[in-house]
């Protein structure tokens, strides 16, 4: 991996981690989508990437420390994708450029819910969802009672809610 760097300016070397086109796309399919597998990542990207861009880009984050891979224990031909702490971490970022997005860009109201869940529900709510990946990811214990649904569902349900409505307001107008 190439290790020279432009500036060490912070901004500068994030940039270099995240500043092309598919980084953090693949990341926000592992952490929203719950995706781990390269198919799940491959079929599952609404924006419609690569499957060349897709296997060089997870090389690149597992160099640069965001990702892991595994054999999947329950398929022999699978790997697993885990997220690392320094991914996790990326929640908030997520959720500030997801808040950023809705002020100032032609966002759609299905695709962009789940921003406003996170927004909403701040700093708490971003906890709680790096201790639901933890878990998932890196084997952490579990932080919250049983039965309660963890913040992915909640995400995925406010999204299907506004999907199920999309059609009859469409219908009605």
């Amino acid at each position: 991996m190439n290790t020279e760097h432009r500036s060490g300016c912070p901004i500068n070397l994030s940039l270099e981690v995240f500043g092309d086109r598919w980084s953090l796309i693949i990341l926000r399919d592992i952490i929203f989508g719950g995706r781990r597998h390269f198919r799940e990542l491959l079929n599952g990207s609404i924006e419609g990437i690569a499957s060349n861009i897709l296997a060089d880009r997870l090389k690149r984050l597992m160099e640069l420390g965001l990702l892991t891979k595994a054999d999947d224990p329950s398929h022999k031909q699978k790997a697993i994708y885990s997220l690392t702490e320094m991914a996790i971490t990326l929640v908030p970022i997520m959720a500030h450029l997801g808040a950023w997005g809705r002020v100032w860009l032609p966002v759609s109201e299905e695709l962009s819910i789940r921003a406003e869940l996170l927004e909403k529900g701040g700093p708490p709510l971003w906890d709680r969802f790096m201790d639901e990946l933890r878990h998932e990811h890196l084997g952490a214990p579990v932080k919250m009672p049983p039965g309660t649904p963890t913040v992915r569902r909640q995400l995925q349900t406010a999204y299907e809610a506004v999907v199920a409505r999309k059609p009859q307001a469409a219908a009605a107008g």
